[in-house]
């Protein structure tokens, strides 16, 4: 019989392509479904929401020049670490959301699942939302889509692994960066995730990954002046309410919360066209010959 001690795994943010401790020093204990205590959270500060927007609109150029190929990749790349580390998620979610071992493998394969599905759609959107439009003139007029910016990201407070990948890998699909916003009384899947980021190709900063109260961290993103969008989705209606009111000062793209009865159903192309922007661009055509025909 061995007395060793096992190492209980200390949980930290995941900002910059870094793990800090909260600026603060808090944290609070997280529990599973029967009140067991299961770890102690890092409970993040406004200082470390200001830090993590700071860190995604370092990587917000970088990350939204590169082709949409890349970011498939990219992507894809997350989806092969997570596989790899499909046990230890599984648990996890388990001991998150109170569910069996088989219940929660499903719900990590079908997390895996919803990564790749992201990664094929990063170089096709643009054929959806985009293309040529037919003007009164000698002109070329095309429309393309670009990011947003920084998006924050409140993570659903049930679905703390497939519900949360299915909000953040349409952001950054598409160029954005993110703050995420764990889920409150289930972080531990979400900073986890941050490990696999951080192992993957995804560069420091394009995600960033919270934990804490929900609604002390959403609102210095809400009022934040260098934040351009929020999703909501983990918000309860009179949060939602509130971090609303303060995202209009700077005319910040809001998603707000909408009911969701199956994560794990296919989610459509409305996330990753909600905080995308369309650039439109005239070109003269110009004339061919004596014939004066145009091209």
């Amino acid at each position: 019989m061995s007395d060793r001690l096992s190492v209980l795994k200390t949980y930290k943010l995941y900002v910059g392509g870094k793990f800090p401790r909260s600026e603060s020093g808090r944290v609070y204990e997280v529990t599973d479904s029967k009140g067991k205590w299961l770890a102690n959270a890092p409970q993040s500060s406004r200082k470390d929401a200001r830090d993590a927007v700071v860190a995604a609109r370092k990587a917000f150029g970088g990350w939204a020049g590169a082709t949409a190929y890349n970011r498939g990749q990219v992507l894809y790349r997350v989806a092969e670490m997570l596989e790899g580390r499909r046990g230890q998620f599984v648990h996890e979610v388990a001991d998150a959301e109170g569910v069996s071992k088989s219940r929660a493998a499903e719900q990590v394969g079908a997390t895996i699942d919803r990564w790749v599905w992201y990664a094929g759609w990063t170089d096709k959107i643009a054929q959806v939302v985009g293309g040529g439009n037919p003007v009164a003139g000698p002109y070329f007029n095309l429309s393309s889509p670009e990011p947003t910016g920084v998006v924050a990201v409140l993570a659903p407070q049930e679905s703390s692994f497939l519900g949360l990948v299915s909000v953040l890998a349409p952001v950054i699909a598409t160029g954005n960066t993110a703050i995420v916003i764990a889920s409150e009384r289930a972080p531990l899947p979400a900073l986890s995730l941050g490990e696999v980021l951080a192992t993957s190709d995804v560069p420091g900063g394009v995600v960033n990954v919270l934990s804490g109260r929900t609604a002390e961290i959403a609102a210095p993103l809400a009022s934040h002046q260098d934040v351009n969008a929020i999703d909501l989705a983990g918000a309860d209606e009179a949060l939602a309410k509130e971090l609303e009111i303060a995202a209009a000062d700077n005319l910040k793209r809001v998603l707000r919360p909408q009911p969701v009865g199956d994560w794990s159903a296919v989610p459509g192309t409305d996330r990753l066209t909600a905080f995308l922007e369309t650039k439109t661009v005239w070109h003269p055509t110009g004339s061919l010959g004596a014939s004066g025909s145009s091209y």
